[in-house]
This record gives C-alpha cells, sequence and structure tokens, in this order.
C-alpha cells in the first residue's frame, strides 16, 4: 500500500467507499474519475480537490501534510513512500516513571545505518534534535505511549514527525504482547533474545556503578537490536495489513520485501 492508492483522507470517503473505488478498478490517485467513480457529484469534488492537492504535496515529500490528513490509524499506509528515509527508534531507561527515571541509550536505525546515543557521552538535546529533524516518519513500538513522552520530558526535543507505532497495526492483525514475543511470532530473530527490558536497567547500572564497560556493550547491543528488528517487524505488518486491504480487492502486490522469508532462505 502507498499513499496514493489511499483515499481515506478525502471528505466524505471511510473504508467502504475506498473499497469501491478499489474495485471499480480506481486503484491511485491519477486514475480518479469523478466520471465513472461510484460517488455522488459532491462527494466526487471533494475526492478530486482532495487529489490535485495530494499529488503536489506527495511530489515534495510533505509528510507531515499527509500526517494531518490521514486517521492516525492509517499512518501504516506511509511506510512503503518513506521506507527508505523512515527513523526507527527505541530507548533505554532507568525505569517506567519519566519524571523520576533517566534514558540511559537512544538507538536508531534510518537507511541501513544504526547509531547509538549514550547518557553522559553524547545523549544531548542537540544530538536527539539532529537526529529527528528531517524524518519524514517515525517508527516504534509503543513510542507514543512510552518513549515520545520520556524523551520530551527528559531532553528539549518535539517529536511531530508522523509516527508509526507499530504497537497499534500489530493489534489490527492480531499479534498482541510486547515486542520480543511479537518477533518470535512472525519468525523474526535477534541475536539476544534472552535479555528484557529488566536486563537493560541492570546493565546499565552495572556500566555506572562498576564502570563495566562489558555491560555497556551489552546493553547497546540489546538497543541496537530493538531498533533494527523495528524495521524488520514493519515490513511484516505492512505487507499483512496491504494483503488484508487493497490486495484482497485487486490482487495488486506489495512492494515492501518480507524479512521473514529472507531469514528462513538464510
Amino acid at each position: 500500500m502507498r499513499i496514493e492508492n489511499s483515499f481515506v483522507p478525502a471528505e466524505g470517503i471511510g473504508e467502504g467507499r475506498e473499497r469501491s473505488l478499489w474495485e471499480s478498478g480506481i486503484l491511485t490517485w491519477g486514475e480518479f474519475d469523478p466520471a465513472r467513480a461510484p460517488l455522488g457529484p459532491k462527494t466526487g469534488e471533494r475526492v478530486e480537490s482532495f487529489v490535485s492537492e495530494a499529488l503536489e504535496r506527495l511530489d515534495d515529500g510533505d509528510a507531515r501534510y499527509f500526517g494531518e490528513r490521514f486517521p492516525s490509524g492509517e499512518v501504516w499506509r506511509f511506510y512503503e513512500n518513506f521506507r527508505n528515509e523512515a527513523l526507527f527508534f527505541d530507548i533505554e531507561t532507568t525505569g517506567l516513571d519519566s519524571r523520576r527515571e533517566d534514558v540511559t541509550t537512544v538507538s536508531f536505525t534510518r537507511g541501513g545505518d544504526t547509531s547509538t546515543l549514550i547518557r553522559g557521552e553524547d545523549l544531548t538535546d542537540e544530538a536527539l534534535r539532529e537526529r529527528f529533524r528531517d524524518a519524514p516518519l517515525v517508527v516504534s513500538f509503543n513510542g507514543k505511549q512510552f518513549d515520545v513522552p520520556f524523551l520530551e520530558d527528559n531532553f528539549d526535543v518535539s517529536i511531530d514527525a508522523p509516527h508509526l507505532d507499530l504497537m497499534f497495526p500489530c493489534r489490527r492483525i492480531d499479534l498482541t504482547g510486547g515486542l520480543k514475543s511479537i518477533e518470535q511470532e512472525v519468525g523474526i530473530d535477534r541475536d539476544r533474545p534472552d535479555l528484557s527490558g529488566r536486563d537493560a536497567v541492570r546493565l546499565w547500572y552495572q556500566y555506572e556503578r562498576d564502570g563495566d564497560d562489558d555491560a555497556l556493550d551489552t546493553l547497546v547491543s540489546y538497543n541496537r537490536d530493538d531498533t533494527e528488528n523495528l524495521q524488520n517487524l514493519a515490513d511484516v505488518v505492512t505487507r499483512r495489513l496491504h494483503d488484508d486491504s487493497l490486495g484482497a480487492v485487486c490482487g495488486e502486490p506489495c512492494g515492501i520485501p518480507d524479512p521473514t522469508a529472507e531469514q528462513s532462505i538464510n
């Protein structure tokens, strides 16, 4: 599914009417023709107006425009367009209360590269702002409720890019539980399957108290696994949502690779 397959941002269009457009052969904005669309004249005019503006905004790469227009539950539709530029991120902390606890590491994956900011070294306001500044789409797991509030409470940073929090689309396809249990269910492997968030807290204090560099290296590796696997999970989830929506109507193939198929081959 790509943004330009989507008609739900247009006034008067819900998933049912969008599906009827697809079934009539109108699969993209460029194919929209009010004369053959199964819509009333007024609704057709609204869609035509939306398409005219949306095509220009898409040419400009204006992801924030679409973030404002799309229902929050449909941000997954951005993913195929912005996959290569998306910023996957995950944080580790000393606890669950953002007003009392500290962020210890923040890892980012973008364009195939992963980096980590570490408390007391390079985890600063400016470093965080720089990472988030030009991201057209940010991707997390439970980041809307945990990672983003933690970062915004502890640093001078505002994260306002469209946000694909994978916890919610996972639930739409009956994938529940935490990130690691979902990874196991869909067949995504990780280098350190035996570590947990509680271990991440222990490792940080072991490093901070004892100067144990091996503990820090393990913590950073764990955090980096989280962000790198977010991209694998996003690939799986958006493929399934595509197959359940546009793909189910017209057999339109998804342009996102299947990481679980790649792992089974390897």
